[in-house]
């Protein structure tokens, strides 16, 4: 485990395309104004795109940035944190297609496991920071390879984590699954987001009472689906998890 005075902070989703690193690059932007250190790492992503030398829309100040594969989720959280890191330490395990990691691993002929990919994240934990965000791929479940899933990563370096909870039909069950399974897997919940996928959804408002009922760990905030949302303008819908707010 790492040691205590690193802050790990997994945000997992309850399915994937629920707004994980809407909410991930909420989180941060809410711990820098809260006058945090961050940093960020998304140790696996899918879904990459080729970029140049320099292309980066996302980059802060005038960082150089690499050329190479480069996935979206990960420059957006390279640039929300306030401790900058090289590309390649944000996202040391970039794939090309954009399907389930695993395979699009074997269509690369690579093979993950999660005590790289832990090796990677605690490369972070010397750095002068109070929380360090690592942003899973998909939900809780999301396999690496035959025997092991990103919740093995979660669970080596003893993060609390944030359920990201795509609020659209279906989302109750999906919540409470994951919170059931995080908790089997026995990580303490930080708290829970909801994020409005769909804003013409029945019942919204209910079912955001149910969700507020039926899970025990705290509602961080609800996040309106809105054009453009900076982290800034996030961070304004969220709370930080109670272990965060004690180090402000």
């Amino acid at each position: 485990m790492p040691p205590k005075t690193n802050k790990w902070l997994f945000i997992t989703g309850t399915d994937t395309d629920v707004g994980k690193t809407v909410i991930a690059t909420g989180l941060l932007a809410a711990g820098n104004k809260a006058g945090l250190r961050t940093a960020a790492i998304k140790p696996v992503a899918a879904g990459c795109e080729q970029h140049t030398a320099g292309s980066n829309e996302h980059a802060a100040g005038s960082n150089e940035q690499s050329a190479g594969l480069q996935n979206d989720d990960a420059l957006q959280l390279q640039a929300a944190s306030s401790h900058q890191l090289p590309y390649q330490q944000v996202n040391p395990v970039a794939l090309k297609a954009a399907v389930a990691p695993h395979i699009a691993a074997a269509e690369e002929g690579k093979t993950l496991n999660a005590s790289r990919l832990v090796g990677y994240c605690r490369g972070l934990s010397l750095l002068p920071v109070d929380m360090l965000v690592v942003e899973g791929a998909g939900g809780w479940r999301v396999p690496l390879n035959p025997r092991e899933t990103l919740a093995d990563v979660a669970i080596e370096l003893n993060c609390s984590v944030v359920i990201v909870v795509g609020l659209r039909l279906g989302c109750i069950n999906h919540a409470l699954l994951t919170a059931e399974a995080v908790r089997r897997d026995g990580l303490q919940i930080a708290g829970w987001v909801g994020n409005i996928i769909n804003p013409d959804m029945p019942r919204l408002d209910e079912n955001i009472a149910t969700l507020k009922r039926l899970i025990n760990e705290p509602c961080l905030g609800v996040v309106p689906r809105l054009p453009d949302l900076t982290p800034e303008q996030v961070s304004g819908y969220l709370s930080l998890p109670a272990e965060f707010e004690s180090n402000v």
